[in-house]
């Protein structure tokens, strides 16, 4: 072979490769990932993110049932091997869920949770289960006076998150959470708090 054809030839096989790595799949050479093929899409490693969304639920005890808008960050870490997923995240939010019945109301002005996470990527494509533990506050109001209590539950829930650009992913997840009870003098009642909610969400991983 002459020179000049094998010039050719590997600018040829050069820039075969440089296209074919353009077209792998986004974080597919993340560094937290083990056991996972070269050209595969990569979850592992840390996130941020954040989540909007709508939460219904009702207070034990009491005809209400609260409900309104909820939004909040996130924080989390994957591991992954081949397509499993597993990891551990973290979110707080605020919320606007409320609901009045006679003279007093009740509301759950925030909420949060920290969970385990595990799940199976097809690709840039990771469905998923959670479960850990809750926290909140669920606060009574009556005659103008407020009574807040800090409580602590559990939670479990599932979800779907896709990859779209480059670090970013959007997700859409289902929680149920499940908050323990308090005694509230203002309405003489031992309440607790339960609610689901369905939040959409972006990340952002490192």
């Amino acid at each position: 072979m002459s020179k000049l054809a094998f010039a050719a030839v590997a600018v040829m096989v050069a820039g075969t490769t440089a296209a074919q790595a353009a077209d792998l799949p986004y974080r597919s050479r993340a560094p937290y990932t083990v056991n996972q093929p070269l050209n595969a899409y990569s979850w592992a490693g840390p996130y941020l993110g954040a989540t909007l969304g709508y939460e219904w639920g009702s207070v034990s005890n009491t005809p209400t049932k609260p409900k309104g808008i909820v939004g909040g960050v996130t924080a989390g870490y994957n591991w992954q091997s081949g397509p499993i997923v597993f990891g551990v995240e973290g979110d707080i939010s605020g919320t606007g869920a409320d609901d009045r019945f006679g003279d007093y109301k009740f509301s759950n002005p925030w909420f949060g949770t920290a969970r385990g996470r595990i799940g199976y990527s097809f690709n840039n494509v990771l469905l998923y289960g959670t479960a850990g533990l809750s926290f909140g506050s669920l606060q009574a109001e009556r005659a103008g006076l407020q009574q807040s209590q800090t409580s602590v539950g559990w939670t479990a829930g599932v979800g779907a998150e896709v990859g779209i650009y480059q670090n970013w992913t959007a997700k859409i997840e289902y929680l149920y959470v499940d908050l323990s009870r308090n005694t509230y003098t203002l309405t003489g009642t031992d309440s607790a708090l339960s609610f689901g909610t369905v939040r959409l969400g972006v990340n952002y991983h490192f």
